[in-house]
């Protein structure tokens, strides 16, 4: 099975987590998403498969979140706000077929591959 790995590679726990999946074999499709950002639908598509809402896949201690994000946002206006600023996107989200995991700690995504 391919896993995709949405990665930053400034991001210390992304790469903690690339490095962790590498050393196990894991085929891996990375996305680098601040080039690649992921549309609304996708970004919907990895909250179901984390089992989470928006709210915990963005960032709010980043400057474009605080500058940009309306007083109580709903779930659909923090997506908006993370595509139209992908560095508001937590990471890295590991995706393995109908399941994900945020990597925080790295380690937490080993169990999508047991």
């Amino acid at each position: 099975m391919k896993a995709r790995i949405y990665h930053n590679p400034r991001c210390s726990k992304s790469r903690q987590t690339l490095e962790l999946l590498e050393q196990r074999k894991i085929d891996l499709d990375i996305v680098e998403y601040l080039k690649t950002p992921p549309t609304k639908a996708e970004l919907k598509a990895l909250l179901r498969k984390l089992g989470l809402r928006a709210a915990d896949i963005v960032r709010t201690n980043e400057p474009e979140y605080r500058e940009a994000a309306p007083e109580n946002p709903t779930d659909d206006e923090l997506l908006d706000l993370i595509v139209a600023h992908p560095k508001l996107l937590q990471r890295p989200i590991v995706v393995a077929g109908d399941r994900a995991r945020i990597g925080r700690p790295p380690e937490q995504v080993l169990d999508l591959f047991e």
